[in-house]
């Protein structure tokens, strides 16, 4: 486990051809992943996964045998949990994450292999096609994917009832670490990546550096409401397209065109006029206005 983490962290941050920024632009965060699960979702809930093609086993974690040698079986449920798609079968379920470039798209059984192009569901009428540039995704097999350690202790998903103002105002009490860290914390709730927190902050007018410990109940109260508010409107308008990320049609996402301050440093409020500042959380950039957030 040692070296899989140092290896990935070199990945990461050594390779001087990939900067830590436009490594963090292409990942995919929950909009994305939810517009992927509904792009693909007609073409095969309820249908017979006659196949698995698996070109290039060696993703963030090797694709088990079992997938590799897979038996026809109808696929019950395509779901979602946080940054993963569940394909779940009466036998188990396939955990699909995109990892930082990734995707699935909908294609016709033939069609051209692209580069990249890793796995392959091949359905009756049509193929899900898996394609990861730099392999930080992973495609996995469990026999109970609620327990399975990627995903027993995360938080509650933030479009769902568990997630409300008093849950987040109680779970923040004495916490020192920023309110940005603290909301895109997997273990707090699920899915709100870097370029949302920044948009759910702005829209809440709370300052991304305050401790998560001294912002209010009242003030919880707003963000929750537009933590909700900015998932809902991304996953509407397809995602956000920064690099890499294109929803199961193949298409770009739409919601880059109503950010409000992520990747607009050094630019004008769309509020108040004042120049937007950029600070780094845990390497990540915050864009903020220092007049409208407190």
């Amino acid at each position: 486990m040692f070296d899989l983490i140092t290896l990935l962290r070199r990945q990461c941050f050594n390779l001087k051809s990939r900067s830590v920024e436009n490594i963090e632009k292409s990942v995919p965060e929950l909009p994305e992943v939810e517009t992927t699960r509904q792009g693909i979702l007609p073409y095969s809930e309820g249908k017979v996964l006659s196949e698995i093609e698996v070109r290039n086993p060696n993703l963030r974690w090797p694709i088990s045998e079992s997938l590799m040698h897979w038996k026809p079986e109808t696929l019950n449920t395509l779901s979602r949990r946080g940054k993963y798609i569940i394909m779940q079968f009466n036998s188990g379920s396939i955990l699909v994450h995109l990892g930082m470039s990734g995707s699935v798209r909908v294609m016709d059984r033939g069609s051209e292999l692209q580069k990249h192009d890793h796995v392959d569901f091949v359905f009756v009428d049509k193929v899900l096609r898996f394609n990861d540039p730099r392999r930080f995704g992973s495609v996995l097999w469990t026999d109970d994917w609620q327990n399975h350690r990627l995903l027993k202790k995360l938080g509650p998903e933030p479009l769902s009832e568990h997630f409300y103002d008093e849950y987040l105002y109680k779970a923040s009490r004495d916490r020192k670490i920023s309110i940005k860290q603290f909301i895109m914390d997997s273990h707090i709730v699920v899915g709100v990546g870097n370029i949302y927190a920044n948009e759910a902050l702005f829209m809440s007018g709370i300052y991304p550096s305050r401790a998560a410990g001294r912002v209010s109940k009242a003030r919880y109260r707003i963000l929750v409401s537009n933590i909700k508010q900015v998932l809902t409107s991304a996953i509407q308008q397809g995602g956000t397209t920064l690099r890499d990320f294109v929803g199961g049609d193949g298409k770009p996402g739409y919601f880059q065109q109503t950010l409000f301050v992520y990747g607009r440093q050094g630019r004008p409020c769309k509020h108040c006029g004042q120049v937007l500042e950029e600070v780094r959380h845990s390497g990540r950039s915050t864009v903020f206005c220092g007049s409208c957030q407190t």
